[in-house]
């Protein structure tokens, strides 16, 4: 992943086709350096649609600020993203997961039960506002991944999601030694500092240490929708 990383970074880009229904504007483009290519959505600033509770033009930050917090935690859920200068200006590049058309992402609490605790827990700590059924993708090799992360990190609690299949369960240990390593290890702050403003990188903070000390996952809200609409 380090070299897919390094190719969204420092390829050139190349715009094939705007991809559909999405809300912002999504870009299907193919990034080559020499004989090295790959094909990478790109989610252009300037695309964004003005939301009433993030400021705009984050977004494409926010992309990138929630592989960093992946990696760190080291759960390889969000595919490599970079944020960086395209065809239509500074935007997220995240590379393009060929999708498993025949998986009922429906199963997929049966099917990867690990992979999705894995994703619940980290959308507690980035506060998404925004998992869809739709931004669970399951690989033709058979791996979970996790895309859009554009609506997170608010520092007000915000989480919507349709994953809830584990509330209130305990978090189990090695997950719980994941966020202790986040928690204890500083280095991702620096990249965060560029992304994120000081008062979300301390909401992110408290989030993965409340975890930590519950050891549980979250209940549903009840004062609230706790489910992104639509849902898929």
């Amino acid at each position: 992943m380090d070299d897919a990383a390094r190719l969204l970074r420092t390829g050139e880009i190349e715009i094939i086709g705007l991809l559909p229904y999405a809300s912002n504007v999504t870009l299907l483009t193919k990034v080559s350096d020499g004989s090295d290519e790959t094909r990478a959505v790109y989610k252009p600033q300037r695309g964004e649609r003005p939301l009433w509770d993030f400021p705009d033009g984050t977004l494409c930050a926010r992309e990138y600020a929630a592989f960093v917090v992946d990696e760190a935690l080291g759960w390889g859920l969000v595919p490599p993203t970079v944020l960086r200068d395209g065809p239509a200006g500074l935007g997220a590049v995240q590379l393009y997961v060929e999708e498993d058309e025949d998986f009922d992402v429906r199963e997929v609490a049966l099917t990867h039960p690990d992979a999705l605790q894995r994703m619940a827990l980290l959308d507690v700590v980035i506060n998404n506002a925004d998992r869809k059924a739709g931004h669970l993708i399951v690989d033709t090799a058979g791996k979970l991944w996790g895309v859009d992360h554009g609506v997170c990190f608010h520092v007000d609690e915000k989480l919507r999601t349709v994953i809830w299949t584990y509330e209130g369960e305990p978090v189990p240990e090695p997950l719980a030694r994941d966020l202790a390593s986040f928690v204890g290890d500083e280095t991702w702050k620096t990249t965060l500092e560029g992304l994120l403003d000081a008062y979300e990188i301390e909401a992110l903070c408290r989030r993965a240490s409340l975890l930590l000390r519950t050891k549980r996952f979250p209940n549903a809200p009840v004062d609230r929708y706790h489910v992104p609409w639509p849902p898929w």
